[in-house]
């Protein structure tokens, strides 16, 4: 069984009242205060008062709270949206899920998508990956999540989040295994159940342990140990490029028609990903399991569902996807026959070119509609079929669709691709979403398709935000922000609340991986990043001139490495750092990659920057030892920095090194298990920021009006509360900014703007690049 957090309230949190700054004083002695009690009550009082007031400025006293409004920099969608779940009783309500960026609802009135799950603080990060969520058909505030990232032993924990009231607030049942949001199968489903005639039961398909059972609403769980042993068995696991991963129970179905209201359903239905007898069905709600005849074998099952009529569908793949697939099939089922019919829309030419298939959908209120997605269609793309007389025939819908790309310009270079789940509106036949890898793609006039017209797609991702920040500047001149992002390329802000086109090609990278401008000459920017093969160029860095409005790749890469890495700039502009990943040295440039030398003093895979106001210093470190370098001849050569900053770091992980926006050869330096510190590129410590226990990420921005230090600012710790804190006076105090309904996970990257007081930029583990501002009192 497991055990049950307490309530977490999101939807209503206000931010407390400013607490006072800490007031030091004499703590009176005891004979003192004696003295001081004789005279009257009145003098009592004071007495007190000051006695609890010096006491408490002995105490940890949390950081003064500042009012921020948080916004995500608009992209527009950007990462893969791993399933999608109409409500079937109620018109406009629809849950989105991600692999890494937690879950969102629309909401009809705004037209947008609401993030549920920005409450999730650092240590949780696991839990904003979402293998599955389920609705109760019957009661459509209940909203159940099945939350876990990773199934790796150093993976956090997996969680049942469960909601009364639509993803507004939150119970939280933590799980006895694992859940694989961002694993091999993430797109298959749906693995989370509830009982369609008793909302009390639900069942959860788990990757490596089975199936669970529930009926106290998510709160309590226990094995269903009849369960076929295939659920566990190694074909029902897969292996990719990382590892060998567990898949298990990908769907589990029921039949509402078998049961009545109040009671529970008997007959349902569960898949696992195996290419062996792969179905399985009870009668006796769950308590016992048997194959289903004559169902084929070879293929896994992706997905199932139930049409109006009784008959089911199902997709298949070689694989669970969405890293690869290359056979694949579409079967209707029939169970008052025991028929199985083979209803695929296309067939591959074979494993090497071949693909599978994403997703069939039925339309809840017509029987005889069904749109079905491939997967792995590279060539030239995937597509989708639609069929009017239950898969008897089809017609391809993109041969005969227009997409609209004006929501976020940057869809225009990008095809629709890992389609593994399709949905259509319960109220409205014309309305279909299918999900792809950077987003989802709507129409509200499929039918059109029937009458030889086009059908048109817009993106539906206003308000969801999912991607992966891996570098974040912002110069002091120019545009106000310039990002590094996974999975695409990277972007030029000029307004937050747009989405732009990515940084002008040539080149273009699949994944930008670092970006730093100089000193003093931001105007000049240069980034690193790769294509995975065989797509890739040949030099995967650029350098921009004119603060990233156009790019030129360098004239050529080091002698060794795989690319991206870390990369940075002089103070002055005059020459480049780079370290390629897997390569076994640094190298410098000083025209752009037409010359390069490797640099004496570092080996390969460390990180790199440069001093922002003396073009002879660059600093490194190796982020995972915590060995810091420095250089005095403009990078040509490095020696280890010692002392108490040089030590600091060693045998620490997650190091983050920086040097300061504003004065020459001084560093900070900070780990998830260490303090802040400045120091000096010899080696000395110059401060200790007290109360800091632990930093994901911090920067600098503008100072605050009449005075001199940048605002520094923190994610991490401050005496043992995990938030997001600024400073304006160097370190002296510190406020926090954000509240416990605003997380985010673990920040990742976090740069202030130096031309806006206040404003902080925040790199997320999947929810975008979030920026915060200081809230304007009305």
């Amino acid at each position: 069984m497991s055990r049950v957090r307490a309530l977490i309230d999101v939807s209503a949190l206000a931010l407390p009242q400013a607490t006072p700054p800490r007031v030091c004083c004499r703590l009176p002695m005891v004979d003192d205060t004696m003295s001081l009690l004789k005279p009257t009550k009145v003098m009592f009082r004071v007495v007190h008062c000051l006695f609890l007031l010096c006491l408490s400025a002995l105490l940890p006293v949390a950081a003064q709270e500042v009012s921020y409004a948080w916004h995500n920099v608009r992209i527009g969608g950007g990462g893969y949206v791993s399933g999608l779940v109409f409500h079937p009783a109620v018109r406009g309500l629809v849950y989105a899920r991600t692999d890494v960026g937690g879950a969102y609802r629309w909401d009809v009135a705004k037209s947008r998508w609401v993030p549920l799950t920005d409450w999730i603080g650092a240590k949780d990060q696991n839990l904003l990956g979402i293998e599955s969520l389920a609705l109760d058909p019957a009661d459509p505030q209940r909203l159940y999540l099945a939350a876990g990232t990773y199934t790796t032993p150093q993976a956090g924990d997996a969680a049942i989040l469960r909601s009364h009231d639509q993803g507004r607030h939150f119970e939280r049942t933590d799980l006895p295994f694992k859940l694989g949001g961002n694993e091999l199968g993430r797109g298959n489903g749906e693995r989370l159940v509830v009982d369609p005639n008793d909302g009390r039961i639900l069942f959860l398909g788990s990757p490596d342990a089975g199936l669970w059972r529930s009926d106290d609403y998510g709160a309590h769980w226990a094995k269903v140990d009849s369960f076929p042993a295939v659920a566990t068995s190694p074909s029902a696991s897969a292996r990719n490029a990382w590892r060998t991963q567990p898949i298990g129970i990908v769907f589990v179905l029921f039949d509402p028609i078998s049961g009545r209201h109040g009671q529970p359903t008997p007959v349902l239905y569960a898949g696992v990903s195996t290419r062996e007898t792969s179905l399985f069905q009870s009668t006796d709600g769950g308590r016992h399991w048997s194959a289903v005849p004559g169902q084929p074998v070879g293929l896994r099952p992706g997905h199932m569902h139930r049409a109006s009529d009784g008959n089911y569908y199902l997709s298949y793949g070689d694989e669970p996807g969405p890293d690869t697939m290359n056979d694949g099939a579409v079967w209707r089922w029939q169970p008052s026959s025991e028929r199985w019919t083979d209803i695929t829309p296309l067939r591959g030419t074979g494993k090497q070119q071949g693909f599978g298939w994403g997703d069939v959908a039925v339309d809840p209120s017509d029987p005889r509609v069904l749109i079905a997605s491939t997967h792995h269609h590279y060539t030239p793309h995937d597509l989708l079929f639609r069929s009017t007389d239950r898969g008897a025939h089809w017609s391809e819908v993109f041969a005969h669709s227009v997409f609209d790309h004006g929501g976020a310009a940057w869809t225009v270079e990008h095809t629709p691709h890992w389609m593994t789940t399709v949905a259509i509106d319960p109220f409205d036949h014309d309305h279909v979403m299918f999900v792809t890898g950077y987003g989802i793609w709507a129409s509200r006039d499929m039918r059109r398709l029937d009458d030889g017209g086009k059908v048109h797609w817009w993106f539906q991702d206003r308000g969801l935000e999912e991607t992966v920040p891996l570098g974040l500047i912002s110069p002091p001149q120019g545009a106000h922000l310039l990002s590094a992002i996974g999975d695409l390329d990277g972007f030029r802000h000029d307004d937050l609340a747009v989405a732009p086109l990515q940084f002008q090609a040539p080149p273009r990278y699949a994944n930008s991986q670092s970006i730093d401008y100089a000193g003093q000459r931001p105007a000049l920017i240069v980034r690193s990043g790769y294509l995975r093969e065989p797509f890739g160029p040949a030099v995967r860095a650029a350098w921009s001139d004119d603060d990233g409005r156009h790019w030129q790749a360098f004239a050529s890469e080091p002698p060794e490495g795989d690319g991206a890495g870390s990369i940075a700039l002089t103070a002055d502009g005059s020459a480049v750092l780079w370290a390629p990943w897997h390569a076994q040295h640094v190298y410098l440039t000083r025209d752009f990659g037409r010359h390069w030398q490797a640099v004496q003093g570092l080996s390969g895979d460390v990180g790199v920057l440069g001093d922002r106001v003396d073009p002879r210093r660059f600093a490194a470190f190796d982020p995972r030892t915590g060995a810091l370098f420095a250089s005095r001849d403009g990078g040509a050569t490095f020696t280890p920095i010692r002392g108490g900053l040089g030590q600091a770091a060693q045998g620490h992980d997650h190091v983050q090194l920086q040097a300061a926006p504003d004065a020459a050869g001084v560093l900070y330096l900070a780990a998830r298990d260490l303090p802040l510190l400045r120091g000096d590129d010899a080696g000395n410590v110059q401060q200790r920021f007290a109360g800091l226990t632990g930093v994901d990420a911090f920067g600098f921005g503008k100072s605050a009006q009449g005075r001199h230090e940048s605002t520094l600012f923190v994610a991490g710790r401050l005496d043992g509360h995990q938030g997001i804190f600024r400073s304006i006076d160097d370190g002296g105090h510190w406020q926090r900014i954000n509240d416990e309904a605003h997380r985010y996970g673990r920040i990742t990257h976090l740069v202030g703007d130096p031309r806006v007081f206040g404003r902080v930029y925040m790199a997320t583990g999947g929810r975008g690049i979030v920026y915060g501002e200081p809230q304007v009192a009305r």
